[in-house]
């Protein structure tokens, strides 16, 4: 009793608070990374103010971005702990709406036959909310790499203007000096034009870490949500097989009860002395025995039928959990 007690006050489904807590942590060392390398990454940020700015920004909404796909959880894992907990919340949630049906038939202990379908749905769902992430950290690569072919177009467009401004027919000694002085600005932007491809780079990788704990969030989500859903179903179905297999509805145990109660009758009357006695006590023993044996059996097959409808249940898991990989790739 107690623990059922104690199964009844855990809610179903758990608050995505740690992943918050993950996301600020690595942000927060990020943050301090980047003041610790403020002295070298300032002249790199100045070499393409306006672009690497963009990246900046892009990477600002990738972050809001991944925090709404964590923070959008906890309405929806409210209201179903909420209905778990027997109270009626007025809070509608807008990701599970397809389930409200089959959540409210959950509370009274019924899980309704599209209760399946409508996980896939919520699934899908929750995948599409991360596919703007997943290209936000392409775009961040690909601004980097506009940066890079940027910075190298300028640079030999300075080189070619140095060259050619050259004159000829002087001292040697005059050209080389005057090549290298040329060369020194256009030389020294090489390292520079790299800037866009090292913040690109890195605000991927920061994109990619959100992408990552926010699939973790909504993936524990759905499990959680669907073995509560799923375990009505187990459950009605295991209380229906031992209804079915219940004494007042099983002939053959009906016949034991009635023939070791018959038994019974019959030691009564014939008092508690003699062989009569004796033999009605024997046969009642070996009535109860059976009767024990026959529960015994009815037991072990609900048994079997629950471990067999698990396993189904688990490779039904696999094979979705594989669908989904695959379409991804």
């Amino acid at each position: 009793m107690a623990a059922r007690s104690a199964s009844l006050d855990t809610p179903p489904l758990a608050k995505p608070g740690m992943t918050l807590v993950r996301m600020l942590v690595f942000l927060a060392l990020a943050g301090f990374l980047a003041f610790v390398l403020y002295k070298q990454i300032t002249p790199a940020f100045l070499a393409n103010p306006g672009l690497n700015g963009l990246i900046l920004g892009v990477l600002l909404i990738a972050v809001l971005l991944a925090f709404g796909q964590v923070t959008r959880l906890f309405r929806e894992v409210r209201y179903v702990n909420a209905v778990a907990a027997g109270q009626n919340p007025k809070d509608r949630p807008s990701l599970l709406a397809p389930l409200l049906p089959a959540i409210a038939a959950r509370r009274e202990g019924v899980t309704l036959s599209s209760t399946r379908a409508h996980l896939d749905t919520t699934a899908v769902r929750l995948d599409e909310g991360r596919e703007i992430l997943r290209y936000i950290a392409g775009i961040l690569i690909l601004l980097g790499l506009l940066g890079t072919f940027w910075g190298l177009i300028e640079t030999l467009s300075a080189v070619g203007s140095v060259i050619g401004g050259m004159r000829g027919g002087g001292d040697a000694a005059v050209m080389f000096d005057e090549l290298k002085s040329g060369l020194a600005v256009p030389l020294s932007g090489i390292g520079l034009a790299f800037s866009a491809s090292l913040f690109g780079l890195a605000s991927s990788l920061i994109v990619g870490f959100l992408d990552l704990q926010a699939g973790q969030a909504h993936s524990r989500f759905h499990n959680e949500l669907e073995d509560w859903l799923v375990s009505g179903e187990e459950q009605t179905q295991v209380s229906a097989v031992a209804a079915r297999r219940a004494p007042e509805h099983d002939p053959a145990i009906a016949r034991d009860l009635q023939a070791a109660v018959d038994r019974l009758s019959g030691v009564i009357a014939e008092g508690a002395g003699g062989r009569g006695a004796t033999q009605a006590m024997t046969n009642l023993a070996e009535g109860i025995q059976g009767l024990v044996q026959h529960m015994r059996a009815e037991q072990q097959m609900i048994r079997d039928w629950v471990e067999a409808q698990a396993a189904r249940e688990r490779e039904l898991k696999q094979v979705l959990d594989r669908l989904a990989r695959e379409k991804v790739n």
